[in-house]
């Protein structure tokens, strides 16, 4: 079976909730869920020298992520988020200003893995601080080769039409999910149904293959000529959403690296993201089942 080696590149943080603190971080999470369905997977972040950037390494090495492309910044606090998780199992974020990742830093470990990715997930949050978006395009740049996938994962206010256009420039594939793609209708003047909004969208910025999750409701994905709708995955118990849209994005992304079918690549990621979203934290173990290279 072939091997790839997949990147998670932004911010690593704590989600901190009411009760307890998990690692997380998109970018990281669609790294640590890569590796689970079989993939080489490597995080590209900075953390702090503090006692949550110590538990960093310990919680990601203990799920086998490869951190040697993590840089230590004395001079900032590690990453870390409120999250609120609402009735519907929903989570909303406060993120405070100037912490490690703002200043991501890539080391010569990054550089040099860079021109042998096969694929790239980066995101808009991480992107908020000028050093930490050119580090982000710096990596883009330095991967000729690798699959360039933008997950938009909007949050607060952290983001402008701008980056976007930028972000979706540089990409190969782009995930983003239904409330971001209001946001994102408003911007760019996009008019109809989803569906057509996201073809517009995908046409506009040259895309290999774009998706669009909905929660409970299912996915999109339009790409290859193609046009795969999935309806969602009712849940018995339902713990909150955290790392659900990553996972997804993960099992896309090694699905079309196989290259399998989108019909058979968006059952599978349901299923995976319905699974997370019936675990604890972004990171939760994954069932032998779910692995795509074994």
């Amino acid at each position: 079976m072939a091997e790839f080696l997949v990147a998670g590149l932004g911010e690593i943080l704590w989600d901190v909730l009411n009760d307890s603190e998990e690692i997380g971080g998109a970018p990281i999470n669609f790294a640590y869920h890569a590796g689970a369905l079989g993939a080489d997977s490597i995080a590209i972040s900075t953390i702090g020298s503090d006692e949550r950037g110590r538990r960093s390494i310990e919680e990601l090495q203990a799920r086998e992520l490869n951190l040697e492309a993590v840089s230590i910044d004395p001079d900032h606090a590690t990453g870390f988020v409120e999250a609120k998780i609402d009735k519907h199992g929903v989570a909303h974020y406060m993120f405070p200003d100037n912490i490690a990742w703002d200043h991501l830093t890539l080391n010569d470990k990054a550089m040099n893995l860079a021109p042998k990715i096969h694929a790239v997930c980066y995101g808009t949050l991480a992107q908020r601080n000028k050093k930490a978006r050119n580090s982000i395009y710096a990596f883009l740049d330095a991967a000729p080769k690798a699959m360039k996938v933008y997950d938009m994962n909007l949050r607060q206010h952290f983001y402008s039409k701008e980056i976007i256009s930028k972000s979706l420039e540089k990409a190969d594939v782009l995930k983003l999910n239904d409330d971001e793609i209001q946001i994102v209708a408003s911007m760019f003047d996009l008019k109809g149904t989803e569906n057509q909004m996201l073809e517009i969208l995908h046409n506009k910025f040259n895309l290999n293959c774009s998706i669009l999750t909905r929660g409970s409701k299912g996915s999109l994905i339009i790409g290859y000529g193609q046009e795969i709708e999935s309806d969602g995955i009712v849940l018995d118990i339902l713990e909150n959403t955290i790392g659900a849209g990553d996972s997804f994005t993960a099992a896309t992304i090694l699905g079309l690296l196989l290259e399998h079918s989108l019909s058979d690549i968006s059952k599978h990621a349901n299923k995976l993201a319905a699974y997370v979203c019936s675990c604890k934290g972004a990171m939760p173990p994954i069932p032998e089942e779910f692995k795509l290279i074994k």
